[in-house]
């Protein structure tokens, strides 16, 4: 396929999916695909698609999910089920049309839960691993909390401005997604099945005073996968690991990527 400009749209009939591509491109290394957290966008991660990309010498390729960003409009209200959707339905589409051929999946809050979603349910031998910062397997107190928050300070305050600068809707992307957390039994949405079929390593990084989900979600990983999991719980931060403490981060998916990818290339170089 032609090379991926650095930003722009990917046609896949009926949807149109907004991109952003910094570093060598799928066909010259490995690829690290960004997903997104629960109210992101493409653009919404910054310089840190291209300072990834330097820091690891992979490709990094980040995408607006329906519904965010510039990408195409979701019907609402969402289905609890969204983001078993995403990742069953439209990520492998995604990854088939930029020629994504190996690396890892890096995935933030939603974009982590749909990373392990995916693993767990597609057996995909060109993902290598997963990076998930702030992951949600469970729904816990502390996250309806933080939910009903937001869409609070939404409705009543002019936190609505900086959410336009990310989202072509953002009333239908905000009100969307937190529509589907306070509306549905989310007792019921639980992803302990899936990480018992994830087959590749995990790197799970947390912020110590993360307002969306405690340590239980990495006690979770660590009694459902079969697959080794690494962690790296950060003091001091928050929610957002790559912005709040974006050195530890970065240094932190160098050598998890670095590791699987020479290991991989390196056994691959022994059959032959």
């Amino acid at each position: 396929m032609p090379s991926l400009p650095d930003q722009g749209f990917l046609d896949l009939p009926p949807l149109r999916i907004e991109y952003r591509m910094a570093g060598p491109r799928p066909d010259q290394a490995p690829t690290l695909i960004l997903l997104h957290e629960g109210l992101g966008s493409a653009g919404i991660w910054g310089d840190f698609p291209q300072t990834l990309a330097t820091a690891t010498g992979c490709g990094v390729f980040a995408c607006s999910r329906t519904g965010y960003g510039n990408s195409s409009p979701v019907k609402l209200p969402r289905r609890l089920d969204f983001m078993h959707v995403e990742a069953r339905e439209i990520l492998p589409r995604v990854l088939d049309a930029i020629g994504f051929r190996r690396g890892l999946l890096v995935g933030h809050s939603d974009g982590a839960s749909i990373a392990a979603i995916y693993a767990g349910s597609v057996q995909d031998h060109r993902v290598r691993g997963l990076v998930l910062m702030a992951p949600h397997f469970i729904v816990e107190d502390v996250t309806m909390q933080s939910i009903a928050a937001i869409r609070n300070a939404y409705d009543t305050t002019d936190i609505r401005r900086r959410f336009q600068r990310w989202h072509a809707d953002a009333d239908a992307t905000v009100r969307g997604w937190s529509d589907v957390w306070l509306t549905h039994d989310v007792s019921t949405w639980d992803l302990t099945s899936d990480l018992a079929h994830i087959r590749v390593p995990v790197l799970i990084i947390q912020g110590e005073h993360d307002a969306y989900g405690t340590v239980r979600q990495i006690e979770i990983a660590q009694e459902e996968c079969t697959c080794p999991v690494d962690v790296l719980l950060i003091p001091g931060i928050g929610h957002v690991p790559y912005r709040e403490a974006a050195g530890q981060t970065l240094d932190a998916i160098a050598g998890f990527s670095g590791r699987l990818l020479r290991e991989h290339e390196g056994a691959l170089a022994t059959a032959r």
